[in-house]
């Protein structure tokens, strides 16, 4: 016997709200995933496990194309790591740091304002990294999420120590990952990038604008173990007589190794630039603030290392651009023709 009418109406309906939900959850399988250490305008987070399915290889590809270029340039994992601090002060970790000039795009780089004109440096092996990636899994891996993950290879590249085995390796995090690339630029955040002359109080306040306080300043400056600099920007302002461009290193005592050594210097006096001696100097504000820092980190590498990839983690998280906000750019260098 033929069902009624309204039965027949009723099965269709019941077969149409299946559908969708089944198409929903397709769609919510394949979007960028959520999670709570992250948010953009989006609604997207970030995540740890972000490439698990759609890149598994990416962190080794980053791995490699750093280890070959660390042959040519033992400088470039501080170069690297420079370029995620630049990058993430200024409108958040979006990669608007390796923009060049294009002002038919109206793009302005951030490439030349005074904190990073002829300082800023590692953009071809970023270049190389996101050629090597694209060949793994092409369009996947954004340019600010390169930046994130060549941050926290150099570090791990650099702290190994050879001599002192149970110090092997640097400190070590879970990179948050997700982020998409910047459309634009923003020249006026790049003029305020924390500077080797700030004082104390401008550092501070230039840290605790994105959401930093003063254990992550003093732990974040520590990178500055493995870092050179050029003599002219140093408290001795090249009095040995070199050229201006002549490099210093930052940490005296190991300057090729992530370690502690660095605070040594700050405890002793003799910190290279003055925006690292002033995190311990008579002045009471930085008893009050910074200097129980360097005391504990130059007393306890363990310490350190803990609290450097916290605040790693805690500056990776700066107003990323997730879910469908920017874009994945093709070319670090560009944005893309499209949105």
């Amino acid at each position: 016997m033929a069902a009624p009418a309204s039965s027949t109406s009723s099965l269709l309906l019941v077969l149409v709200i299946l559908l969708a939900a089944a198409l929903i959850s397709h769609s919510s399988a394949n979007a960028w995933p959520a999670s709570s250490s992250g948010s953009g305008g989006g609604g997207g987070g970030l995540s740890a496990g972000f490439y698990d399915e759609t890149c598994p290889s990416a962190q080794d590809v980053v791995r490699r194309v750093i280890q070959d270029a660390r042959v040519a340039d033992p400088r470039i994992p501080a170069s690297l790591i420079r370029l995620h601090f630049h990058d993430c002060f200024v409108n958040g970790c979006d990669a608007s740091i390796l923009l060049d000039e294009d002002l038919p795009s109206g793009i302005h780089t951030e490439k030349r304002v005074p904190a990073n004109d002829n300082s800023a440096r590692g953009f071809d092996v970023v270049d190389d990294i996101k050629c090597e990636l694209d060949k793994a899994c092409p369009g996947v891996v954004s340019c600010a999420d390169i930046l994130a993950i060549a941050a926290q290879v150099s570090v791990d590249l650099v702290g190994v120590n050879l001599f002192i085995e149970h110090l092997a390796g640097g400190p070590r995090w879970r990179v948050q990952l997700g982020r998409r690339d910047a459309t634009a630029t923003n020249i006026p955040s790049a003029d305020n990038l924390p500077g080797f002359t700030d004082t104390l109080e401008d550092l501070v306040a230039k840290f605790d604008a994105v959401g930093l306080d003063h254990g992550d300043l003093v732990a974040l400056q520590g990178a500055h173990t493995f870092g050179r600099a050029q003599c002219l920007f140093t408290r001795e302002n090249c009095t040995a007589g070199q050229p201006d461009d002549a490099l210093e290193n930052l940490d005296p005592v190991t300057p090729d190794v992530f370690d502690n050594n660095y605070y040594g210097s700050l405890l002793r006096g003799t910190a290279k630039l003055p925006s690292d001696q002033v995190m311990l100097s008579d002045d009471p504000y930085a008893a009050a603030t910074t200097a129980p820092f360097v005391r504990r980190f130059a007393g306890s590498q363990k310490s350190f290392f803990r609290s450097f990839a916290a605040s790693m983690i805690k500056m990776g998280n700066i107003s990323p651009l997730t879910g469908m906000d920017g874009q994945i750019r093709q070319n670090c260098r560009r944005i893309n023709t499209y949105y």
